[in-house]
Order: structure tokens, then sequence, then C-alpha cells
């Protein structure tokens, strides 16, 4: 058997073009955008991958309690019950847990100024100080006031860098939230916000589907059929496969 025939090693100009190509490659790989909702893929907001599975059918007229159970991402559920309950157990009226209960719902549509979009996304449907709360958490998360029991918040440092100032708007609304006559309520957001991220902690909608049947007004035509100004919002995460 004759000898295999030594290989050799590349030229110094197959190796630059190997190493162009390389770093082309590198140059143009698709950015992953973390604001993107966590029900579409992307990442959540920790930068934590999502798996994207199969999703369940809606009801024809679907309710928020649909929503929890077959379209809001499972971590999202878990830290909004937890949330809810840490709100509840430590005795906040009804409202303030319902605000806890929804005040990251948009994050399955888009992370970014999740607060506004989820006040806008609810306010047809709930209290006006519970919508102005949700949209005020947005804000007040950024500034810390032990007074109500709320620091800033460590995983921050890690998403947003140390010593990160919070857009000029976001200053702005806090500002405007403090002298507010709901302040407390949006606080209490925050505060419950921060004691919701417990992955040992068993957590179920049950015991708050009551409130939601006495605080929250559903559509009989069902959450994205109702003809309501936010409407198309809501069909984005009944049918979030369609390709326009």
């Amino acid at each position: 058997m004759s000898p295999r025939p030594e290989r050799k090693p590349p030229s110094a100009d197959a190796r630059a073009d190997a190493l162009e190509e390389r770093l082309m490659k590198e140059v143009h790989k698709p950015a992953v955008r973390r604001g993107t909702g966590v029900l579409f893929g992307g990442l959540t907001p920790s930068g934590a991958p999502i798996e994207i599975e199969p999703l369940a059918a809606m009801p024809r007229a679907p309710t928020l309690v649909d929503f929890f159970r077959l379209r809001f991402m499972p971590h999202t559920v878990t830290h909004l019950l937890q949330s809810a309950s840490d709100a509840q157990r430590k005795g906040e009226p009804e409202d303030t847990v319902l605000a806890c209960l929804l005040h990251d719902i948009a994050i399955n549509l888009l992370k970014v100024d999740h607060g506004y979009w989820a006040a806008q996304m609810l306010e047809p449907y709930v209290p006006e100080n519970v919508s102005w709360a949700i949209r005020h958490h947005q804000a007040l998360r950024f500034f810390a006031d032990p007074a109500a029991g709320y620091e800033y918040p460590e995983r921050y440092v890690k998403i947003f860098g140390e010593g990160y100032q919070p857009e000029p708007y976001i200053k702005a609304a806090y500002e405007q939230a403090r002298k507010h006559k709901w302040y407390m309520q949006a606080r209490s957001i925050t505060v419950h916000d921060l004691y919701a991220f417990d992955p040992d902690m068993k957590v179920s909608l049950d015991p708050f589907v009551d409130i939601i049947g006495r605080r929250f007004k559903q559509p009989k035509e069902g959450l994205g059929f109702d003809g309501s100004p936010v409407a198309h919002m809501w069909r984005s995460l009944v049918s979030p496969d369609n390709p326009l």
C-alpha cells in the first residue's frame, strides 16, 4: 500500500481568506433583541434564553384567566403570582393585589417600557388607580424608598451595570409620581416585586380568580375581540405565530 501523501498546510493566503470569512460571519451575525417579548423568544430581562414551544388553542372569547393559563410565559406567571401572593399575605387592598398580579403582563409582548405598555393594555378593564400604579412602577423601581421598604435591586446592577442612570423621562415620571395621591400604590408594586423571585415557592392563580372577577371588566367578546383601542395587543398574544 502506498503511503498516504502528506497534506500541505494551507498557504498564508488561504489562512487569510479563512480568517476574513470567519470575521465577516461574526460581524453579520444576527443580533438578539433583548427587548423582544418573552412569548416571541429572545431572552428574559436577566439574559436567560427562552425556549419556544407550540401554543395551546385559545377559547373564542378569551378571558384574563385564559391568558394566564395559556399564553403568559410560565416564569412570568410565577413571578406575578409570587408578587400578588406577597401583597395579599401582607394585607394590601384588593386593587394593590390586582396591580401586583398584572404589573408585568406586557413583558410577554415586549420588555422595553413594559410598565407603560401594561397600563395601556389594562386601562379599559381595571380601575384607574390600578393602571396608574402599573404605569408608574416602571419609573419607581429605579429609585429606592427605604421608608417604604424598597431598596434598589441588586439584580438591576447585573442587568444595567454599576452606576446606571435612568433616562430623563424616567426620572421625570418618578418625580411626578412622588407627589401623586396614588404614589404608595405604585410603590407597593415595587416592594412586592422584590420578594417575588423564589424558585421554591408554590403559587396558584386560584386565590386571585375572585379578585379578577370583581375588579377586572372582562369583555363578553373576549380580550382582543371587543373593539377596544388596545384589542390588537391582546390579539398579538392570542396569535403570536401569525406572519403579518
